[in-house]
């Protein structure tokens, strides 16, 4: 009998510390995504390195965390989390608050280099609209950009 309540109250710490398992990514997973990324098209090209970004089943994407590549003229080049995004100029669009956080993120590109911007924006995982904090680094005339929600 002691035997079986010492099996279940492990099953029951393993089952609250998988309960525990952080579902969002952390600002260090995006940094680390982004920098991924950016080698990644360095080395095998932009054709292949935006293919690769916009997999939906792909290394660039994971979990909430997936990654964005703008031209600064606001065009997207990959999107890891809507691939139908992809050759659409979004330099217009605004965030609920009516924040035009592509054309402040491409300004920002041009002008900062690497940065963090926040925004509000639907989260894929939960579909709500959520605060998030998105980490850029300029790569030619492009941001490769990943984000966290908070």
């Amino acid at each position: 009998m002691k035997s079986i309540v010492c099996l279940l109250t492990g099953i029951a710490a393993a089952c609250c510390a998988v309960a525990q398992t952080p579902t969002k990514a952390t600002a260090d997973e995006a940094v680390a995504l982004v920098r991924k990324g950016v080698a990644f098209i360095q080395a095998n090209g932009k054709e292949k390195g935006y293919a690769e970004i916009s997999n939906k089943s792909g290394q660039f994407v994971d979990r909430d965390l997936y990654l964005v590549v703008y031209g600064l003229d606001g065009v997207v080049r990959a999107h890891g989390a809507n691939e139908k995004m992809v050759g659409k100029n979004l330099i217009d669009l605004r965030d609920i608050d009516g924040k035009a956080f592509v054309r402040e993120r491409v300004q920002l590109a041009a002008s900062k280099g690497t940065f963090w911007q926040d925004y509000k924006f639907t989260n894929p995982v939960s579909r709500k609209i959520e605060p998030k904090r998105m980490y850029c680094e300029k790569l030619d005339d492009t941001a490769v950009c990943g984000g966290i929600y908070k």
